[in-house]
């Protein structure tokens, strides 16, 4: 069976390394707030190339606390709307919704699986103060038009990076393209940790000092807490674990690529619609999706011939008891998106002889 991801394999490519930082951290003594942390932000930073990166706990966070500095920053303020793709993974519409905003679901590009620019034109009201740019399955979403939207309209402007790692546009990395950005490095992530982790980035020296204090206790100097703040560091032993592995990143993102592009030219299977791929540098590839009339029994003839799986997601947000508020909405791309995609295996130390027979079983259904 090949599997629809191996992180045993992934992970153990970089054991020597693993293990060296482990050992490191064990040895330090430090395990909160310590040099790991600071150096993996530094590193990060670096590789966005933005001026700050600020580690917390896990991707949700780091949504949320881009959202709770810019209320403390006079920005934002309770009720206001951003605007948000329909077809994201719920947790960024999570965010949103716990930092006491109102997130207006915004349609597709169903080519892209990203926000449609055309579509947020028609959303702007006097209630909208943000745009959330989620770079749904490793693919940028149109940020250059998003960025004119904004700056048009005096808006601010975020990314969701959770699944983008390392993804370029016109020469500046994801994280580097708007206001702030939120990273996940949940093990599943093209850069992923042993473990939840996440991290803000942003160009912003207020907004970083801010998130800074918001994600230790709203404390930057011990027992003396400025905001009503939250627990979110991230730990000196992800920060260690996380170093070796962002050193191997773009080596394993052009591993997707080429896994991606063999896929692309060599599937031809009509029942099978393939994601449209128009700059090669603006996608990492974190998931491989397909769209399927018949997605139930494409999974199963794919099960049946060795070929792992998943559903990346099979309801959409507005149709989740938890958003039940939003049942009413009328988001057919969405929904459809929703219905047929199918996610099949890519992941960096995929073996050739696997890349074709999952060729061989998509053209074949």
């Amino acid at each position: 069976m090949i599997p629809f991801l191996n992180l045993k394999e992934i992970n153990l490519a970089h054991k020597e390394e693993l293990t060296q930082a482990f050992e490191r951290v064990l040895n330090s003594g430090y395990f909160i707030m310590g040099p790991e942390l600071e150096a993996f932000e530094r590193e990060f930073a670096e590789y966005c190339g933005t001026k700050h990166c600020i580690g917390v706990a896990n991707g949700l966070d780091a949504l949320v606390l881009i959202l709770e500095a810019y209320k403390h920053l006079g920005r934002l303020k309770n009720g206001d709307e951003v605007l948000v793709p329909a077809n994201t993974y719920i947790a960024s519409i999570l965010a949103i919704s716990l930092a006491g905003l109102k997130p207006v679901l915004v349609e597709p590009n169903i080519k892209t699986f990203n926000i449609d620019p055309s579509e947020v034109k028609k959303h702007l009201n006097k209630n909208v103060r943000a745009i959330m740019a989620v770079h749904l399955y490793g693919q940028l979403a149109d940020m250059t038009s998003l960025q004119e939207i904004a700056q048009e309209h005096g808006l601010l402007i975020f990314e969701d990076s959770a699944q983008s790692h390392g993804a370029i546009l016109n020469g500046r990395r994801c994280g580097n393209l708007s206001d702030a950005s939120g990273f996940s490095f949940y093990p599943g992530k093209n850069l992923g940790a042993l473990g939840d982790a996440g991290a803000v980035t942003t160009n912003h020296d207020e907004l970083a000092s801010v998130i800074k204090t918001l994600r230790n206790y709203g404390s930057q100097e011990k027992y003396v807490n400025r905001y009503k703040g939250v627990n979110s560091r991230l730990d000196e032993l992800q920060a260690a674990l996380l170093r070796p592995k962002l050193r191997h990143l773009d080596t394993e993102t052009e591993a997707r690529r080429r896994i991606a592009e063999k896929y692309l030219k060599e599937i031809k299977n009509p029942r099978i619609h393939l994601p449209e791929c128009p700059d090669r540098e603006a996608h990492a590839w974190h998931l491989f999706v397909v769209l399927a009339d018949d997605r139930a029994g494409l999974q199963s003839f794919l099960k049946e011939r060795g070929v792992g799986t998943l559903i990346h997601y099979p309801i959409p947000p507005h149709k989740q008891e938890a958003y039940k508020e939003f049942a009413h909405l009328n988001l057919p791309i969405t929904e459809k998106i929703h219905r047929e995609v199918l996610s099949i295996p890519i992941y960096p130390t995929m073996a050739e002889k696997d890349v074709s027979q999952v060729i061989d079983a998509l053209n074949s259904f």
